[in-house]
């Protein structure tokens, strides 16, 4: 007790019954202890009592047999079985029930799927596939990231991107996944549980080549993972992959850059050119691509590849005139530009952006903006030193299309069919490509020209057509529709409305120019749009399942 302790006054209570052995004034006083069971076994000296909110022992409660300790909020309960864990939490009020059976293509189930949130996602009617003890779960990752990496670089949507590395995941029991698609970098999470860590990996893509060939074999690959009748083991999935990246291409170089030519000599056909101008297109044409493969050869971007390939065709396009012979260089001039026109790249740009991919699209978008601008710059050179020797190019030529409707038709399916090569599609696919060209052109012809309907809206017309003949050819083949859809839009491209919109620059008559860049570049969505809007009607017509299973597929929740 301290000294100021000792100087302050006790009362009367506690004066008369102070003992200084009872430390607290709630101690129990020795009259009324309890006596102590077996637990009160302390030593001599040590108090009985430690606390007052102790529980006296004749009022203790025995645990119940077979209880839990108290543990974290996030621990696992007792009963919880990794090996016999539910594959989704489904809430009281349920889900829409996704169809996996293979009445549909594996994007439709996958892509159904993936639109949902992780916690919303109903277990799989099948059983998943499994190893022998299961695949490592940074394997599987690692083979749906070198998949998704072979589609991406192909040019394929980051939309069936995604859907193709979900049905990966799915097929080798890995649910809880979730794929991140951009322009150059692939991720994906895997997450166990709701109380395991999350395994994430990622994947760049470096290099971009176009080859449909191998892009329809990543997909037969996917199609029978997804296949729950199917079992292809993890190594097996590895050694197929590595076949797709060996395999050679189709056609040999030889073929390809003949393609080039008989496709710039089909576009000039289809403005108005002759026999001559068909073969100065083609000539033209296949000199710029020995160029942009000799600039690729020494390193050089695919900027300065385009660049050095649109010269040549314009560079004979002068010359032509120049020497006075009597044809359409123009016709010469535009024939070539069609061989360039990123329309594939444009394609898939746009197809990002309505789906939701606007990063993704951005970078496309901006890709092909780069690959216009080297084009443009290389057609821009020959007709600035064109004019400067006195050639007289005439903007208004294109006023003096004329119609020739069975020799565009024929155009148009040749134009198509070399398109196809070009891109290595395969041989089983070439036909059914030409003829969607044809009907393209058709469509486009009687509209435009027999209607007498802008350009604009008779191309958005032709590209919806394509789009949905190439969705349904993809369905019927359990393929992708790139292979059936971006060869059949090249007589669509708006090479001509390019070339005019250039001169006229070239000639300081910058408004008209700018008037039909801008032609141009409404062609080049009216293209873009009008393929997605016939790909996404015949989703939209076609069975999915039920009314409730489409709904599931919603990308954004609320709408």
């Amino acid at each position: 007790m301290t000294e100021a302790e000792g100087r302050k006054p006790q009362s009367d209570e506690a004066k008369g019954t102070f003992d200084p052995e009872i430390t607290s004034e709630f101690a129990i006083p020795k009259g009324l202890a309890t006596p102590k069971g077996p637990r009160g076994s302390q030593g001599a000296g040590e108090s009985e009592t430690t606390s007052e909110f102790a529980v006296p022992d004749g009022l203790d409660v025995g645990q119940a047999a077979g209880a839990e300790s108290e543990g974290s909020a996030f621990s696992l309960p007792r009963t919880y079985s990794a090996r016999h864990a539910p594959p989704a939490f489904t809430p009281a009020e349920g889900f829409p029930v996704v169809s996996l059976t293979k009445d549909v293509p594996w994007q439709d189930r996958m892509r159904t799927m993936l639109r949902m949130p992780v916690a919303e996602r109903p277990s799989p009617e099948p059983p998943p596939k499994a190893e022998e003890g299961g695949p490592a779960v940074p394997r599987v990752l690692d083979l749906t990231l070198r998949i998704g990496e072979l589609l991406l670089a192909g040019g394929e949507g980051a939309e069936d991107v995604e859907a193709a590395m979900f049905a990966v995941c799915r097929s080798y029991g890995l649910d809880r996944c979730e794929p991140n698609v951009t322009f150059t970098l692939l991720s994906i999470s895997y997450q166990p549980s709701l109380v395991e860590d999350p395994v994430t990996a990622s994947r760049t893509v470096r290099r971009r080549g176009t080859d449909y060939t191998r892009l329809a074999a990543v997909f037969h690959l996917v199609d029978d993972l997804s296949d729950p009748e199917t079992h292809i083991s993890l190594e097996e999935s590895y050694r197929r992959l590595a076949e797709m990246r060996r395999n050679r291409h189709p056609y040999p170089t030889w073929v390809l850059t003949s393609a080039s030519g008989l496709l710039a000599g089909a576009a000039s056909v289809l403005v108005g050119g002759d026999l001559v101008v068909f073969v100065a297109a083609a000539i033209g044409a296949m000199l710029g691509d020995r160029l942009a493969w000799l600039c690729a050869g020494r390193g050089l971007p695919e900027f300065y590849q385009f660049l050095v390939a649109a010269m040549p065709p314009a560079a004979i396009g002068i010359a032509l005139t120049l020497g006075h012979v009597d044809v359409k260089a123009s016709a010469v001039i535009t024939g070539g530009l069609f061989a360039l026109l990123p329309g594939r790249a444009l394609v898939a740009g746009v197809q990002d952006g309505l789906t939701g991919f606007y990063i993704t699209a951005a970078a496309r978008l901006l890709e092909v903006m780069y690959f216009f601008v080297g084009i443009v710059v290389g057609v821009l050179l020959m007709l600035y030193l064109g004019v400067q020797l006195g050639a007289h190019l005439n903007p208004d030529a294109d006023l003096g299309i004329t119609e020739r409707p069975l020799w565009q038709i024929g155009a148009s399916m040749l134009l198509s069919l070399t398109f196809a090569v070009l891109l290595q599609q395969e041989r089983s696919t070439v036909l059914a490509v030409t003829l969607n060209g044809g009907v393209a052109w058709s469509v486009y012809g009687a509209m435009h020209y027999a209607g007498e309907i802008s350009p604009v809206a008779s191309t958005a017309v032709a590209a919806g057509v394509v789009g949905l003949f190439g969705q349904l050819l993809s369905r019927y083949r359990f393929a992708s529709a790139l292979p059936y859809t971006t060869a059949a839009i090249g007589p669509l491209l708006p090479g001509s409305a390019t070339y005019f919109g250039l001169l006229a620059i070239a000639q300081n008559e910058v408004d008209a120019g700018l008037v039909f860049l801008t032609k141009a570049a409404a062609l080049a969505m009216a293209i873009a749009i009008g393929v997605n809007l016939g790909s996404e009607i015949s989703r939209l017509f076609l069975r999915i399942g039920s009314a409730e299973k489409r709904r599931a597929a919603k990308r954004t929740r609320g709408f």
